[in-house]
């Protein structure tokens, strides 16, 4: 296990890390392949991936590391990925973070953000999406400590949704599934997916976790 690591740190310095000006992101996740994947996708677009085995591993440091995104699987042995979280933001590291599973699920993801997470991807993920959440996050670091959205401005985009739709949205981000809403409202499941797809239009979001993410914001209280 150390000796992976080693491996992985030894690319890092080889390929990307001569650039101190590079961007860095933290990638906790016990699958060498995929912290070896997630590697050679980021130096391509300039990010340094900094790998660690587990989530020990990265906690131990933590505290002497320049403040980056975190890429953190959820499915760890010993400490996984919630525990982690909590963990950090005992710590008072609140860097942005986004949590990643093979077998993620809905009542995962909205733990994950109550917890602090900016987002959850469910893998395997399109590259693409992740970049484009690490634009984000990057953002979000360079704000020092502002959130996204103020409290009116969350509150002005989750107005836009019609009442069914945000029927829809409340009973989806407790975790309900879309048979189950649809079973609850008197609705088809057809139709459940149409006011969903809606609602995320009309706010400008891609998932459930940037909705409660939303709704957080809109109630004064930062992730």
């Amino acid at each position: 296990m150390i000796e992976e690591d080693l491996t992985d740190r030894h690319e890092i310095l080889s390929t990307a890390g001569k650039e101190d000006d590079q961007k860095r992101v933290y990638v906790v996740d016990d699958n060498s392949d995929v912290r070896r994947s997630l590697h050679f996708s980021l130096a391509s677009v300039n990010i340094v991936g900094w790998p660690f085995v587990c989530a020990q591993d990265f906690l131990d440091g933590a505290a002497s590391l320049p403040p980056a995104p975190l890429l953190l699987d959820v499915k760890m042995p010993g400490i996984d990925g919630l525990e982690t979280l909590t963990l950090l933001r005992e710590q008072g590291i609140n860097w942005p973070t986004i949590m990643m599973s093979a077998h993620g699920d809905i009542s995962m993801a909205v733990k994950s953000i109550q917890l602090g997470a900016v987002d959850f991807l469910e893998k395997p993920f399109k590259f693409e999406e992740l970049v484009g959440l690490l634009d984000a996050a990057y953002d979000n670091l360079a704000q020092t400590g502002e959130t996204k959205f103020s409290k009116h401005e969350a509150q002005e985009l989750l107005d836009r949704m019609s009442p069914r739709e945000a029927e829809v949205i409340d009973l989806l981000v407790q975790g309900d599934a879309n048979k189950s809403v649809a079973n609850e409202l008197g609705l088809s499941v057809r139709t459940v997916e149409v006011h969903r797809a809606n609602a995320f239009a009309k706010i400008g979001v891609k998932n459930l976790p940037q909705v409660l993410a939303l709704m957080f914001a809109a109630k004064g209280r930062t992730l």
